[in-house]
């Protein structure tokens, strides 16, 4: 008898528990997975962009749904590598846990559309570009070719721009046609106006080398695979000086394909200079050049750390960080005059293909005397599924993707533009002193970046 009520008591828990499945209310594509969708992925799953799919409509969405709840349940998408710091950044694409559980809901209910009347707007975009219109369009003169096979291209493209007066650079988006060989890029404004008629006798365009040329050249920043186009806070821009050229410095991975690379760029401009200049803090310097970068095979956790002590007041505005495969963990600490430590960028899941510059929801007051501390970590082992290579070599600091190099940067400005030059001096202070060290360490180190320079 005992048996019996205890098989009759199963029996009733199951058809509760189906009954509060039935009854419990649906999630639908229109009232909870659109808005999600909508907020996270539209900008780059729409027609134009480099999504190689849309997410645009119910249709879109249900084609792809079991993919979407895998993507999202393993964090890979939306593609936002920074953790939660101690302070928020804009325009974060990290969906919360409940976000990703009701889209897994969603595609075990068998993905139901729902009522039209729940369904929001559909995004609409101004223009094919993600921040609208840009104040001036520029292409390559000529297409440039990226043969199939060989070892890592450096090419610079100069565009003459032709501008009768000086211009303050707030955003700038790139559109490759090449994009899977395209590894990144660095923008320049050459101030002379010449940097268009150099050649270097062949007949693609532009001319090599990891140098654009031109000591009187001007950074105006760079993309990276997966990297989002953002604008300057309000009162902040990059200056472009009238009768620029405006180079572009491509890093070409060639993967086995032929290519043919002829990029559109899309420049914004501020409607007045601004009133502080942008400063950028590597630590360490140059992406690791001279920090001694040396990876052992099969070294599971090689770290490399760097500390700056900030001369003056400084308000931070973004970060990011750059590696190549093999980097796991970047990290960057402020520790405040009264000892309280802040985190400015931690990012525990490197991805190459997935690199960003994280601008802060607003400036980040960090006080003379505050003390800046990178860490970039790499493991070099068969266990790191990122190892271009297997087994594991020995990888050392280079410009070839399947070398190395490492920082943390954070860009911002003088809390007062009278402090510019303490702060730019002991920026260029840090980076001569780890110069003379790695000299000291290796007597042969110059004619080694020269040689790399020269390439």
């Amino acid at each position: 008898m005992k048996t019996l009520l205890t098989l009759s008591a199963l029996s009733l828990c199951g058809v509760v528990s189906a009954v509060a499945a039935d009854t419990a209310p649906a999630i639908t594509f229109n009232k909870h997975i659109a808005p999600i969708i909508y907020n996270n992925c539209a900008s780059c799953h729409r027609p134009g962009e480099a999504a190689p799919f849309n997410l645009l409509s119910y249709q879109d969405a249900m084609k792809k749904g079991k993919l979407i709840a895998a993507v999202t349940k393993s964090r890979y998408m939306p593609p936002w590598k920074a953790e939660p710091t101690s302070y928020s950044f804009k325009d974060e694409r990290l969906l919360k846990q409940g976000e990703i559980d009701m889209i897994d809901a969603w595609v075990k209910q068998g993905m139901p559309e729902g009522s039209a009347a729940d369904a929001p707007k559909v995004p609409a975009f101004k223009s094919g570009w993600m921040l609208g219109d840009p104040d001036l369009v520029v292409e390559l003169p000529a297409a440039y070719h990226v043969p199939s096979e060989g070892a890592d291209i450096y090419r610079n493209i100069a565009i003459p721009l032709g501008l009768a007066e000086d211009k303050w650079i707030t955003a700038i988006d790139m559109k490759p046609t090449a994009r899977s060989v395209v590894h990144h890029v660095l923008y320049f404004a050459d101030p002379t106006g010449k940097a268009h008629q150099r050649t270097d006798g062949t007949t693609e365009p532009g001319y090599s080398g990891m140098t654009a040329g031109g000591a009187s050249n001007v950074g105006l920043g760079g993309w990276a695979l997966g990297a989002q186009p953002h604008r300057q806070p309000e009162g902040l821009a990059q200056k472009l000086p009238k009768g620029s050229d405006f180079i572009i410095q491509y890093h070409f991975h060639p993967n086995g394909k032929t290519q043919t690379e002829k990029a559109v760029v899309g420049l914004y401009f501020a409607k007045e200079a601004p009133k502080r200049t942008l400063v950028g803090i590597s630590l360490p310097p140059t992406f690791g050049l001279f920090a001694g970068l040396d990876i052992p095979p099969n070294e599971k956790d090689y770290v490399i750390r760097d500390s700056f002590v900030l001369p003056a007041d400084f308000d931070a505005v973004s970060i990011g960080a750059h590696a190549h495969y093999i980097a796991k963990d970047m990290k960057m600490t402020a520790t405040l005059p009264n000892g309280e430590v802040q985190t400015l960028l931690h990012i525990t899941d490197w991805d190459f293909a997935w690199q960003d510059r994280y601008f802060f929801d607003h400036f980040i007051s960090l006080p003379k005397g505050t003390r800046l501390d990178s860490e970039v970590h790499w493991d070099n082992t068969t266990s790191n599924p990122k190892n271009p290579s297997n087994p594991p070599i020995r990888v050392t600091w280079g410009e070839q993707s399947a070398d190395e190099m490492g920082a943390v940067i954070l860009q911002g400005v003088p809390h007062e533009e009278a402090d510019l030059k303490a702060l730019t001096g002991e920026v260029g202070k840090h980076q001569q002193a780890q110069v003379q060290q790695r000299m000291k360490e290796d007597p042969a180190f110059m004619k080694k970046i020269s040689a790399l320079l020269a390439q």
